[in-house]
């Protein structure tokens, strides 16, 4: 309760509260566009109505989760000038004006394009509709870039020096494109295709589950559990590679994940705690579960590569343990959940095609549950992540260079009491709307819009996987 009485506590509470709120929907946000502009893309192709139908569904649940997603940026993005004043004086000249881009160049690129794309059907040609839908990707996808670009800078600071309390630049593009860019910037995006693709599948399995719209739900079904079967394993594989990165970036960070104290000895493998209760006060691990040699060979791909421990580094500059540790193994169960649905599912698909039809596809109870448990292991898997990814940082808000309590504003106790129960409350109302408004489209089904008066369809339209039916 002593925590609850102390500013600095309650500001890295109140910004922990939002940014975790609000990463739940920008992954959907830009996996989704991109799903919807390949949808839309293929209709204007093919003339299949199809395409469209599946269009203007998945754009129903796109427009509640943009909705959402800018309400609960905004007050975030605002944190900085109220509760993080210092650092944002110190980092004003890099981190703001990269925050400057990502709202010029992207959100106003994307926000610009959105009226067309939702509302501009039968107003504009359809290939002017499928521009402003491409141009909704691009600054989506711009928007992923720039907000990675200030975070990744805070990880792994580079093109500046800090003089008297200031970040100097002097190199820009070292600093945009700084050690940790590459990785967390694929890794994000990677992560929003992946769990855009999940919701797709668990949704679909949702109404199959209940037999309704079986000839509109079964082809996205097996179209996203199809891409599912490549973005699962990469996914992994860009996870295993950012891994390795920390090793040289964040060693500190690297060793409070894998809960791993003391440095191997040159010619011997660190073994890789599956499960321990470690002891920041006694510094080691008070019961552990291990495997010999894994970390080594996960991290540097040796059997007696070198991993350095959190013994090597002063108490005060080590990160928390248990939440980094604990987490980041709920965010790799989850994503070998996800593969291994996917892979199941389409062995199923391969090994029994007449099992999977839109006849009997109901039949398949536990597969079908198993999509719908997905989606919020989708979910888990990216607040997990980004709590490895920000906690693992601590005590720093600029990695090696600006620590946390020097960032903080000086607040009275009561002013950020308020505003965190304030956003609480606020957050709590819009997330309960748009869940209550996100069940209304999914009870309701698919629409069968008439298409756009500039498109001759098929007079039969097929789905693309189903040969009756739909």
């Amino acid at each position: 309760m002593d925590m609850l009485q102390n500013p600095e506590f309650l500001s890295r509470l109140q910004f922990a509260f939002l940014a975790m709120f609000h990463i739940l929907w920008p992954p959907l946000t830009v996996g989704l566009a991109i799903i919807i502009l390949g949808l839309e893309a293929t209709w204007l192709k093919t003339k299949n109505i199809f395409y469209y139908h599946q269009t203007r569904f998945w754009i129903r649940i796109f427009m509640i989760n943009f909705g959402v997603g800018v309400i609960s940026g905004i007050p975030m993005e605002f944190s900085f000038g109220t509760n993080w004043g210092p650092f944002s004086i110190a980092s004003g000249d890099f981190f703001g004006n990269i925050l400057g881009f990502e709202t010029a160049m992207a959100f106003m690129l994307e926000a610009g394009f959105l009226g067309i794309m939702l509302f501009g059907w039968n107003r504009v040609s359809g290939r002017m509709h499928l521009f402003a839908t491409s141009m909704v990707v691009l600054g989506s996808t711009l928007s992923v870039f720039w907000i990675m670009v200030a975070n990744s800078w805070m990880q792994t600071p580079a093109g500046v020096e800090y003089v008297n309390g200031k970040f100097i630049i002097n190199d820009y593009l070292a600093a945009v494109f700084n050690p940790d860019l590459g990785h967390a910037f694929w890794h994000m995006f990677i992560a929003c295709i992946e769990l855009s693709l999940v919701v797709v599948a668990g949704v679909s399995a949702y109404y199959l589950l209940k037999q309704r719209e079986i000839d509109f739900f079964l082809p996205a079904f097996k179209l996203a559990v199809l891409a599912l079967v490549i973005i699962t394993p990469l996914q992994i594989l860009i996870g295993d590679s950012a891994g390795g990165a920390l090793a040289h970036t964040q060693p500190a960070k690297l060793a409070a994940i894998e809960a791993h104290w003391e440095t191997n000895p040159p010619g011997e493998g660190a073994a890789w705690a599956v499960l321990a209760i470690p002891d920041a006060a006694k510094q080691r691990n008070l019961w552990e579960w291990t495997i010999p040699d894994a970390l080594s060979l996960i991290v540097t791909h040796s059997f007696t590569g070198t991993v350095v421990g959190l013994r090597d580094f002063k108490p005060e500059d080590q990160p928390p343990i248990w939440i980094p540790f604990y987490a980041f193994r709920i965010m790799l169960a989850a994503g070998v959940f996800m593969a291994l649905m996917a892979l199941w599912t389409a062995w199923l698909l391969w090994r029994n095609k007449t099992r999977m039809s839109h006849e009997n596809i109901s039949q398949n109870k536990w597969l079908l549950r198993g999509w719908i448990l997905a989606i919020p292991a989708a979910y888990l898997a990216v607040e997990m992540g980004w709590m490895v990814r920000e906690i693992g940082r601590q005590p720093w808000i600029v990695y090696g260079m600006m620590r946390t309590q020097h960032g903080v504003s000086e607040l009275p106790l009561a002013t950020v009491q308020w505003s965190l129960l304030s956003f609480f409350v606020f957050y709590l109302a819009i997330g309960i709307a748009a869940f209550y408004f996100m069940r209304h489209v999914l009870r309701q089904g698919p629409a069968y819009e008439a298409a756009p008066k500039y498109i001759k369809n098929k007079n039969r339209p097929m789905s693309p996987m189903n040969d009756g039916g739909y």
